[in-house]
């Protein structure tokens, strides 16, 4: 179950779908995570008040679970199951549209490849996938393209 606000219908949609692939390519089908979309002064506080850095950024994790098992099963997180819809409750993304805007420029594609990517971005984060160190940036990176690839989202 993905759950999105502040987007159109039509992101709502392909977002949607851009999260679900995501998942189920990552063996977590059995996920749930909310995705927000802010302003630049919003998401600059974000930054500013829980990461320590004061600028805008384009996406942030705020995952519930420390470290996720891939395949993810539901019996693994017995008190993070959301009783209603039966999933494992990974976190929330909030991403900065204006933000994303602006990236698409600078790297010559679509807006929609923009947020496709920061979506899977931010789900691989919720995932427990970082990029700190040189090879789990290589490893997120590789699972980012298959996602992406999956979708037939390649680089405009």
């Amino acid at each position: 179950m993905i759950t999105i606000s502040m987007a159109s219908s039509e992101e709502k949609r392909f977002l949607g779908k851009v999260a679900d692939t995501a998942l189920s390519v990552m063996g977590a089908e059995d996920a749930a995570l909310d995705l927000t979309f802010v302003g630049r002064a919003r998401i600059r506080a974000l930054n500013a008040s829980l990461r320590g850095v004061d600028r805008v950024t384009d996406v942030l994790s705020f995952p519930t679970i420390e470290k996720v098992s891939l395949p993810l099963h539901t019996g693994d997180y017995p008190c993070d199951v959301d009783p209603d819809s039966g999933k494992v409750y990974l976190g929330s993304i909030v991403i900065c549209k204006a933000r994303a805007a602006e990236q698409a420029a600078e790297y010559g594609h679509s807006v929609a490849r923009e947020l496709a990517y920061l979506t899977v971005h931010g789900v691989l984060h919720l995932l427990s996938f970082d990029h700190i160190e040189e090879g789990d940036k290589r490893k997120m990176r590789e699972a980012e393209e298959r996602i992406l690839a999956s979708l037939g989202i390649g680089r405009d």
